[in-house]
This record gives structure tokens, C-alpha cells and sequence, in this order.
């Protein structure tokens, strides 16, 4: 090694602050909550994993986990740990902040607080995989768009904006003119690293025609491919946002426990009345939503679907579901003998059709028929839900095609 000849230790550039917990926790063999904070925790992390001190890794990554709870700036450490740490998938504080900074829409996080590396470390790191995710594809590429201009100057960030409404916006039908973007070439460089990381597929159609293809900020080939997808598609508007749902650990019974990184709720042994569960991402968006519940173990009476929030817990909440005796819920209505009943093993496919509000539900592979709501006064967001009691076990996963 370089030091035995040269008598002395060289150090990668470690700030002082980074320097100074590493200190700490040498001579104490502790480190004080307080110690950490936003602007010196990735520092610590790095230095740690340095000087392989695993434990002060793990022990910075539970202060942040809990500290994340109640102020929530991981856009801002994201950004920052790319800045020193190369992308690696087994990195437990860059999957931490990227699992915390999916959960957030990305409308909704300010453009300075979210580098463009650390956006392109969120998109790669959930890209096509079963990530949890709370932004529909298309405002991910209105965010990415828009930031990437953001570096380039504020005329281009100006242009940007006016060019690419938001969602709600297209909802409510806003008029976009078209118009030419200032540093237009500087623009579609600095946009290029996250264009593989954003799928296509899953924007509408009419907006790709409409909005996003006479920008000329996007590759040809990659709109002509998602075209030519799209035609070979029956349906063009499956789920906008990319991943998959969990189970939410903030919002459950206490008696059920959330088990395989969300991906499977069960009821404690002490559970005998039925306690209920809601996924973690909301659904807000025209379009066709399909994902599974698998039933791996059945209890006394359960019932699986989708629910308005704020109505989980009426006596008759809004939305659809489907019972374990093969009975039809629907906003305080009942569909008797729906289909057979459900046990150990079932798979129920949920096809929420938010555009005609209607759902319909697959059990084992037969597609049964979908129901119009009955509530004139639909609410225009749900949740996936379940409600079960003990030896209940139920997954929940993207739709999956057998």
C-alpha cells in the first residue's frame, strides 16, 4: 500500500463534521441522537463507511428513518449522498432515502431541492421494479423536464413550466400552446441521462401526442417505440405510476402486522375482530389501475378492494369490495353470489377503471362483471384496502398475468 512506504495515512476528503462523529463514537462507543443532523449526516455516513464502523452505518440509518418521520428531507440528503457515494444498490442509506423520496409526489417537492443525480438515483433505482411509488409517469417527466431546464437557465425553466401543466391541470382542460424553448439543445443534454429511466409506456397516449412529443426534447426512436407499443396494446392507459403497492405500516390495526417489506399483511394470533389495512399509494389518476391480492391464508369473513380515504373506517365506507362469501360491496349496496367464495390460496385481481368509475374483480383467472358506482358523488382518489382478523395473510402485488 501507497502509506507503508510514504509513512502516512492519506483520507479521502471527509468534512469535519463527518470527522468529528466518527471521533465521537470511537471514544464513547455510542453517538447522541442530537449529534446528527440534516447537514452532517450523510458526511457521518460516508466516514463510516470509510472506516467500516457497520454499526454507526446502521445506527445513523435508524436516526434517519426516525427523523424522517416527523421532517421529512430526503430530497435534499439524496441529493447530497450521490454527491459523494457512487450508485449502489446495496447501499443502506441511499436505499432508505430513495424508498422515503418515492413516497413523495415529485409535484409537490421544490425544484431546488432534488438534484438532477439524485432524481436520475431514484428513477434508476425504481425503474420497472416493485418499488413502491407515488408519482404517475407523466409528472415524473414533467419533473424531470422541468428541473433539467432548471440547470440550463431561467428562460428555459420559464418555458418549461407553461409547456407542461400538471396533471389536475389536464384535468381541468387547460389550453397549452406550443411554443419555442429557450437553449432547446442545451435543454435535451441535460435531459438525456434520465430518459431511459422514465417508461412511456405508461403516459396516455393523447398526452404524449398533445404535449410531450411537439417539444422535441425526446429521442424520436423512444416516442416511436412507445407508439408502435401502444398500437400493439388493447388497452393504452394501465396504471400511470410505476411500481407497486404495500401494505402502509401507518395505516393498519394494531393487531396486524406488515411483513416482506410491505408486501404482506397478517393478523397477530390475538387478533379475533377484524382490524383493516389500507396500501401505501394513493390512486388520483384517470386511467386503468390493476394489481393483485392473493389470499394465503383465509380467515372468518374478509374482504379485499378499494376505498375513498377518509371512509376506511365508516360503517359504510365508498368504494367497491369483494367478500370472502363472493358478495359485491358497492357504497352501501350489496351483489349477492358474485362469484364463489374465497379461501386459502385465492387470487383476486382488482380492475379499477377510474375514467368510467366502475371496478370488476378476477378470482383464479374467471373476470367477473364490473359494477358502476352508485354514488352520484364519487370521490375522485382511492386507496387498495383489506380487512381481515387472525390466521389472516394477504399479499398484495402488481397485477400479474398467469
Amino acid at each position: 500500500m501507497k502509506e507503508s512506504f510514504e509513512n502516512k495515512i492519506s483520507f479521502p476528503k471527509i468534512n469535519s463534521s463527518g470527522m468529528k462523529i466518527i471521533l465521537e463514537y470511537i471514544y464513547t462507543g455510542l453517538i447522541k441522537k442530537e449529534s446528527l443532523n440534516k447537514n452532517n449526516i450523510i458526511e457521518a455516513f460516508y466516514a463510516a463507511d470509510f472506516f467500516q464502523l457497520t454499526d454507526l452505518q446502521e445506527n445513523i440509518v435508524r436516526v434517519v428513518n426516525n427523523t424522517l418521520e416527523s421532517e421529512n428531507y430526503s430530497p435534499e440528503l439524496l441529493s447530497n449522498i450521490v454527491e459523494i457515494m457512487p450508485f449502489i444498490e446495496d447501499n443502506i442509506l441511499q436505499n432508505l432515502l430513495v424508498e422515503k423520496v418515492a413516497t413523495i409526489p415529485l409535484n409537490t417537492i421544490e425544484f431546488d431541492r432534488l438534484s438532477i443525480a439524485g432524481l436520475q438515483c431514484l428513477l434508476s433505482f425504481t425503474y420497472k421494479k416493485a418499488k413502491s411509488f407515488a408519482t404517475p409517469e407523466y409528472e415524473v417527466f414533467r419533473y424531470s423536464a422541468i428541473l433539467a431546464a432548471k440547470q440550463v437557465s431561467n428562460g428555459a425553466f420559464k418555458t418549461l413550466m407553461r409547456c407542461l401543466p400538471t396533471l389536475e391541470q389536464i384535468k381541468n382542460s387547460i389550453q397549452v400552446e406550443n411554443e419555442p424553448i429557450t437553449d432547446h439543445c442545451k435543454v435535451t443534454k441535460e435531459l438525456e441521462p434520465l430518459i431511459n429511466f422514465i417508461d412511456f409506456n405508461q403516459i396516455k397516449g393523447k398526452i404524449l401526442t398533445d404535449i410531450i412529443e411537439p417539444l422535441g426534447i425526446i429521442p424520436a426512436k423512444t416516442i416511436l417505440d412507445v407508439y408502435r407499443q401502444k398500437a400493439r396494446s388493447l388497452n393504452t392507459d394501465f396504471n400511470e405510476i410505476r411500481g407497486t403497492q404495500f401494505w402502509d405500516e401507518l395505516a393498519c390495526g394494531s393487531k396486524l402486522i406488515i411483513e416482506e417489506n410491505g408486501k404482506v399483511v397478517s393478523a397477530s394470533n390475538d387478533c379475533h375482530t377484524h382490524q383493516g389495512v389500507r396500501a401505501k399509494i394513493l390512486i388520483d389518476s384517470k386511467g386503468i389501475f390493476e394489481w393483485d391480492f392473493i389470499i394465503e391464508k383465509a380467515c372468518k369473513w374478509f374482504w379485499v378492494g378499494v376505498c375513498a380515504p377518509g371512509s376506511f373506517n365508516n360503517d359504510e365506507p365508498i368504494g367497491w369490495a369483494l367478500s370472502s362469501e363472493g358478495r359485491y360491496y358497492n357504497s352501501g349496496n350489496y351483489l349477492e353470489d358474485y362469484c364463489p367464495s374465497l379461501g386459502d390460496g385465492t387470487r383476486i385481481t382488482v380492475h379499477l377503471d377510474m375514467k368510467k368509475k366502475t371496478c370488476a374483480f378476477t378470482v383464479n383467472g374467471t373476470r367477473y362483471p364490473e359494477v358502476l358506482n352508485c354514488n352520484n358523488n364519487l370521490p375522485s382518489k382511492f386507496y387498495p384496502v383489506a380487512s381481515l382478523c387472525y390466521p389472516g395473510r394477504f399479499r398484495i402485488q402488481s397485477h400479474q398475468k398467469l
